[in-house]
């Protein structure tokens, strides 16, 4: 029973909260173990407000998700975590977040706080517009960036906070365009909005933000010496993403680097060419 509560919190997406160490690993501090020890509370802290949200969601989703062929196994759909307890397990998950964030910093609270709002309205509303419902969720990545710069007092350049928002834009259009092709003619009885993107248009959008992140990715590491070489990685990794889509695969980004050995590596090697390049010298 208790692996289900954990599910219910979707450990696995708290890999999207590491963003919030991308200001001192590209800032050349993740070394520092005081850095990266005093990094933790606010991912925690990013964790249990972002599980609250899934949940939330969860709740709010119930009827599509269980048409669903994969969602439907989740523990609240399912029926092996009642309604009731993730209701509570929320609002403690809230509270708990929304009680520790302010140890940290107001400005780091305030990134939580819109975090969740944004949470909230694409459970409401956004995520029922096209378009609009990409933007809210690839939004959310750049909060994670933000607050992580807070934290660690670094600043985020415009360059990185372009490549990090375009980079979600492409990876949530992605994650659409999969769902549309594995679901068929049903994709708009779990989530009106697939029925509403025209045929072609998550492709194209897909081609179009995957081009986009190529440019100002090279523009923020073009003037990083070393760096300008981790491009080509960049390059096959949104190839390699776009061939998982067309091959029917899943497009959650999680799901895809966790379980894409290639994906898997490429990332790897480019943590560990940015990491020469901005800790070699």
């Amino acid at each position: 029973m208790f692996s289900e509560y954990l599910k219910l919190l979707r450990p696995t997406q708290w890999l999207k909260n590491a963003m919030l160490f991308f200001p001192p690993f590209l800032g050349g501090a993740i070394l520092d173990l005081d850095t990266v020890y005093r990094g933790l509370f606010p991912f925690a802290v990013f964790c249990l407000g972002s599980s609250a949200g899934y949940i939330f969601n969860d709740l709010n989703d119930l009827d599509n998700d269980i048409r669903h062929p994969k969602k439907k196994h989740r523990p609240l759909v399912s029926g092996k975590v009642t309604p009731v307890t993730a209701k509570v397990i929320c609002v403690i998950l809230l509270l708990v977040s929304l009680g520790l964030a302010p140890l940290i910093s107001a400005r780091f609270t305030l990134y939580l706080i819109l975090y969740l709002l944004i949470t909230v309205a694409y459970t409401f509303y956004f995520r029922e517009v096209a378009v609009l419902d990409i933007f809210c969720i690839s939004s959310g990545f750049v909060v994670r960036l933000l607050a992580g710069g807070e934290f660690f007092r670094i600043e985020v350049s415009d360059w990185l906070l372009l490549t990090v928002f375009l980079l979600a834009v492409f990876l949530s259009t992605g994650k659409r365009l999969s769902e549309k092709l594995s679901l068929g003619s049903s994709a708009g009885g779990h989530r009106k909005t697939l029925a509403n993107y025209p045929d072609g248009f998550l492709d194209g959008a897909m081609y179009m933000t995957g081009g986009a992140v190529l440019v100002t990715y090279t523009m923020y590491v073009i003037v990083r010496s070393f760096m300008v070489y981790s491009v080509p990685l960049c390059c096959f990794g949104l190839l390699r993403y776009i061939y998982r889509i067309k091959k029917g695969q899943s497009g959650d980004p999680t799901d895809s680097l966790l379980r894409d050995p290639v994906l898997f590596m490429v990332g790897a090697a480019w943590a560990v060419l940015v990491g020469i390049g901005i800790y070699g010298k």
